[in-house]
């Protein structure tokens, strides 16, 4: 049964001599979730996790203590279990968290409640923060400044020989499972069984080897990791059958496993034919990256240190004040300098006037997206033209207004590199996609509060 909230209490008041005090930007932080819509908003998706949660069973853990402890575990960038550590072995995030002396829910339990609250709920979640901000007079909207990130995924660099061996090292464990399942008199051989994982890991530590000595010999290891790879291929789609026709819970699970990487290993096994064997060049869009996080996406901006990141391009609209006012995951690497207009456009939703001054990097500029805001009303477009400039434009981008506003927009890299060092973005810690999405809501807001924090308190 759904509880909201353990009976109020006060530790500080309870232990005889306690000096200690919560941090002020803590402290307001702590006034700041008190809000019950933003209360409202998580307890509609958690009590969705069975069709009687609100009602029936034992009493689960607090909505209150769950959406605070979540909190926390991303202002701090901590793992779940570093979560229930600390602040089992804190009075002030104890308080905080409204714990109190109860027992501190488990990482495990704090996990499953975690993957209820959807990526829609966070972005409402955002906006109602957003409007205390603007209820608090912390911004305005009036300055708006874009730009976007990588966030990358939780994968190893995607080499297809390595690719392969995954593939056929989640098979052969599958395989290695369901011979307990289906036993005897199936008509399945022992062969059809086989673990080829040993073989495969050793083709792929041997391409690795001939690839760093430059030896030509690498095609010939790659059509017997492929011949492995295919053979485990086969064998599973005959197990596949047979474990369709089960009636067991445990044979739905492992039937879900294959149907789900069967696929992914054939499009690695295809798309390493056509790259190593037939020298060809597979675009961007079909090529996989990883079998477990198959969303995943090749970035390439250019960048010295790091020639392509895996992952996905978050796009942030940051107002006056340190506010991620908006943020969208984009699909695959899109043009900057389409994201203009729809960042405009929700920023008009959000606080219902255009703002006053917009600025953006080179990769953005163009005639239509200068038009655009011009229409729209806003009078400092801060946008620079790359490549040759005449000179009416030199002169125009001269201008003392143009040129401080070139240096108010400076700001937005550092507020990509606090969200990415403090608050986690710069590797998505969860799975699949409504995970990728969820990581990066709960690291806006954790920039958010910890922004409306800072300027309540004292």
């Amino acid at each position: 049964m759904l509880i909201d909230k353990h009976q109020a209490d006060n530790i500080f008041r309870r232990v005889p001599g306690l000096t200690i005090k919560m941090n002020p930007e803590l402290a307001a932080i702590d006034k700041v979730l008190d809000d019950d819509e933003l209360f409202c908003l998580i307890r509609s998706d958690l009590v969705r996790r069975y069709p009687q949660t609100e009602s029936r069973g034992r009493k689960s853990t607090p909505v209150e203590v769950t959406l605070r402890m979540l909190a926390v575990k991303h202002l701090y960038n901590w793992g779940y279990e570093d979560t229930e550590e600390h602040v089992t072995d804190s009075l002030v995030l104890r308080q905080f968290c409204r714990v109190y002396f109860h027992t501190v829910p488990d990482h495990t339990t704090l996990c499953r409640w975690a993957r209820l609250i959807q990526s829609a709920t966070l972005e409402a979640f955002n906006d109602r923060v957003l409007s205390l901000a603007v209820a608090a007079k912390l911004t305005r909207g009036r300055k708006l400044r874009m730009d976007g990130m990588v966030v990358e995924t939780t994968i190893h660099y995607p080499a297809d020989s390595s690719l392969l061996a995954d593939g056929v090292r989640v098979l052969g464990r599958t395989l290695s499972r369901a011979k307990a399942i289906v036993g005897d008199g199936t008509g399945l051989t022992k062969k059809v069984f086989r673990n080829r994982t040993r073989s495969a890991r050793n083709a792929a530590r041997e391409i690795q080897r001939l690839s760093r000595q430059g030896k030509g010999k690498v095609r010939s290891t790659y059509r017997r990791l492929g011949q492995t790879a295919r053979a485990t291929v086969r064998q599973a789609e005959q197990v596949l059958t047979v474990l369709q026709e089960q009636e067991a819970k445990a044979a739905e699970k492992l039937v879900q496993t294959l149907q789900t990487f069967l696929p992914r290993l054939k499009q690695v096994l295809q798309q390493t034919v056509r790259r190593v064997l037939e020298d060809e060049s597979v675009p961007v869009k079909e090529k996989l990256v990883s079998i477990f996080e198959p969303h995943s996406s090749i970035i390439r901006r250019g960048k010295p240190r790091k020639s392509a990141e895996f992952g996905h391009k978050v796009w942030l609209g940051e107002v006056e004040g340190g506010f991620i006012a908006q943020y969208r995951v984009l699909d695959d690497n899109p043009a900057d300098k389409r994201q203009w207009q729809p960042t405009i456009e929700r920023h008009l939703q959000q606080f219902g006037h255009p703002p006053w001054q917009v600025s953006a990097d080179r990769g953005v500029h163009s005639g239509d997206n200068e038009r655009l805001a011009s229409d729209l009303g806003i009078k400092r477009v801060i946008l620079p033209k790359p490549g040759y400039k005449s000179q009416k434009r030199r002169a125009h981008e001269k201008q003392r207004w143009f040129r401080r506003g070139r240096r108010f927009h400076a700001g937005v890299e550092g507020r990509i590199s606090v969200i990415s060092r403090k608050h986690g973005l710069d590797r998505c810690r969860n799975h699949g996609q409504i995970g990728f999405e969820q990581w990066v809501g709960w690291g806006v807001l954790a920039n958010n509060l910890t922004a409306l924090g800072r300027g309540l308190s004292p």
